[in-house]
């Protein structure tokens, strides 16, 4: 079988760059979203990132146009029972995960492909709680999607060989770069990048060093072009704990332990740029350390 249309589930920051790549490609999306708001707003960002790519050079304005023509929104998750490949962006909790694919597998036909974009979840538990784990694999978008080159694929233990094939010339057609990935907690980015995300809170949290002292020693240290408390209010914090809960629980090893003053900003709310506070304070002309 081949792919022509796209099922997106989750209008968020990795939902919309998800809908925005595949439109580019040429395939047909449908992106879905309990919120009509959410929907409304992630179009609008898709067309703003792609103008910038007009204005770079790197698409003309009728590429822009056919892809924003490509792109259908809908609130009702059974509509994306009609698409080859489904893509699941929902938040990083299990639970939703298995909510979201427990409403939608009687509306999907058989030849659908489902896949999540989790960044930590065991595959093959996810999969075990579908119909068809055989074509259900992990599909790990970075962020921003536009941007990042890298496309993670994780087969479950049932993940049969057309499937993961198949993905991978999505992938190549999407102009990305796969890594395939065995079905460990975390896979192989967050794996390496939660744990020094960690440390480096817990860098802050011992006193070592301050907010601006840590990122500015990453950056022109180590040559990181952000430095890790910086890169997790960008990724969110909520989301940097989940997994690395994930790590600890699925490992057993205190190397792996979240630090507890990343867990006190995520019970405060302080959740990064979403929220406008994290290790900064976004709320002002220019970010400013909370600590």
């Amino acid at each position: 079988m081949s792919i022509a249309t796209v099922g997106i589930v989750g209008a968020g920051q990795m939902g919309n760059g998800i809908a925005h790549v595949f439109a580019l490609a040429g395939y047909d999306v449908l992106l879905n979203d309990i919120s009509a708001e959410a929907l409304e707003k992630s179009v609008a960002v898709i067309s703003r990132n792609l103008d910038r790519q007009v204005s770079k050079d790197k698409i003309s304005t009728t590429e822009k146009d056919a892809a924003m023509a490509r792109i259908k929104t809908t609130q009702a998750l059974e509509d994306l029972g009609k698409t080859d490949l489904v893509i699941e962006a929902a938040t990083e909790r299990e639970d939703v995960k298995n909510a979201i694919f427990a409403q939608l597998l009687p509306h999907l036909q058989d030849h659908t492909i489902l896949t999540s974009n989790t960044s930590s979840i065991s595959i093959t538990r996810l999969a075990s709680r579908t119909d068809r784990p055989e074509k259900f694999m992990g599909f790990h978008f970075m962020n921003p999607v536009p941007i990042m080159q890298l496309v993670e694929l994780i087969r479950g233990i049932a993940t049969d060989e057309p499937t993961y094939k198949l993905l991978l010339d999505v992938v190549e057609r999407l102009g990305k770069t796969a890594a395939s990935a065995e079905d460990f907690p975390a896979f192989i980015v967050n794996r390496i990048l939660m744990p020094m995300i960690n440390e480096a809170v817990y860098t802050l949290y011992e006193g070592v060093g301050s907010v601006k002292s840590i990122d500015e020693s990453m950056k022109l240290g180590a040559n990181h072009p952000m430095g890790p408390l910086e890169l997790a209010d960008f990724i969110g914090l909520d989301t940097c704990l989940a997994i690395m809960n994930v790590l600890h629980d699925g490992l057993a090893d205190t190397k792996y332990r979240p630090c507890p003053l990343l867990t006190k900003y995520v019970e405060a709310g302080w959740l990064g740029r979403k929220t406008q506070r994290g290790f900064y304070d976004y709320r002002g002309d220019a970010p400013v350390p909370t600590r």
